[in-house]
């Protein structure tokens, strides 16, 4: 039978200690206290060696240096300096290492890009009419809710659309939490006869609605691996009997998705969310041509904080002037 005659494995070696500053702490903590004098002798080594493990042990937190002498720090607190600072590089070497995983995503996009770049292959499925446009889009969320859905809508027969035969199918996925909706649409569309109520009931559900002045054309990304595009740019879904293609290749998802993020920044909130306080309240009146007397008595206020809100809406509206402001309320809805 063979037997194992090599050393047991040092325990302080998971802290950082060498062999040689085990042995000395070992050293310190059987004297207690003691110069490098006197553990050179117990150690049997030179004062210039010990020095310099000694000043490792002080920087390390298990020894002490008082008045030339070395101080051994109590076993408890020493160790459990040095288990804590190991413990939060652990932690901070975690969170480093869950930061790569989360990358890996991102880069099998890239990888299936350039794989779609190079063999000029991806999948297109033809999809013809509005029942199969929402529910292709509702079977998705279904596999892997909550599909996020970023979608662009150019014009109001659309929204007609969406308003009247399909936006209770939405808010119910969205209120589940089968979608989840960010939705551009041009804001000339929010004068269509029952929108508002089902924006409302939208956004309630979670979803967020911004509106342009103009929407350049149709499309939709679902989630990161699926993007709509109309058979030709720019066009409307309605006026083509909502034919479309259905993309599934990282490169055309990635490029418009870019460009739906580049559209919803320069996008406004919807004008009845967005002006709930006295701003719009302030507009409305001048707008009818109350002077701010007049305003500041019916809404209860002071003719300066009536002014005051002139001011910032002048300020949120880009508007060098009053009149300029009550054009761009307008344009926006927020006289509605």
């Amino acid at each position: 039978m063979r037997i194992d005659t090599s050393a047991p494995p040092d325990p302080l070696a998971t802290l950082g200690l060498t062999p040689g500053q085990t042995a000395l702490y070992n050293t310190v903590l059987r004297l207690h206290r003691a110069t490098c004098a006197a553990l050179a002798d117990a150690t049997d080594r030179s004062p210039e060696a010990l020095e310099r493990e000694l000043a490792s042990l002080v920087r390390l937190g298990v020894v002490d240096e008082q008045a030339g002498e070395y101080l051994a720090r109590h076993p408890a607190a020493a160790l459990g300096h040095l288990i804590a600072e190991r413990l939060d590089r652990l932690a901070a070497e975690s969170r480093r290492i869950d930061t790569v995983l989360g990358s890996i995503r991102g880069f099998i996009h890239q990888y299936d890009a350039g794989l779609d770049y190079q063999t000029g292959q991806f999948a297109v499925d033809l999809v013809g009419g509005a029942d199969e446009l929402y529910e292709s889009v509702i079977g998705m969320a279904v596999q892997a809710p909550p599909l996020e859905l970023l979608s662009a809508v150019p014009d109001t027969r659309t929204m007609s659309d969406f308003a009247h035969r399909y936006a209770d199918q939405w808010i119910g996925a969205q209120r589940s939490g089968l979608l989840s909706c960010r939705v551009v649409i041009p804001v000339h569309t929010l004068e269509t006869a029952g929108l508002r109520d089902k924006l409302d009931q939208f956004e309630r559900a979670g979803a967020q609605i911004r509106t342009l002045d103009v929407v350049p054309s149709w499309f939709l990304i679902a989630g990161t691996d699926a993007a709509g595009m109309p058979a030709q740019w720019g066009g409307a879904l309605a006026e083509n009997a909502y034919n479309f293609h259905l993309v599934r290749a990282a490169i055309v998802v990635a490029a418009l998705r870019s460009l739906f993020e580049e559209l919803w920044t320069r996008a406004a909130p919807l004008p009845w969310t967005h002006r709930g306080d006295g701003v719009a309240r302030v507009l409305r009146l001048a707008a009818q041509g109350v002077s701010d007397e007049v305003i500041a008595r019916q809404l209860g206020i002071s003719v300066r904080t009536v002014r005051a809100r002139f001011a910032d809406a002048m300020a949120e509206l880009g508007a060098q002037s009053r009149f300029q402001a009550g054009v761009e309320a307008a344009r926006r809805g927020w006289l509605v």
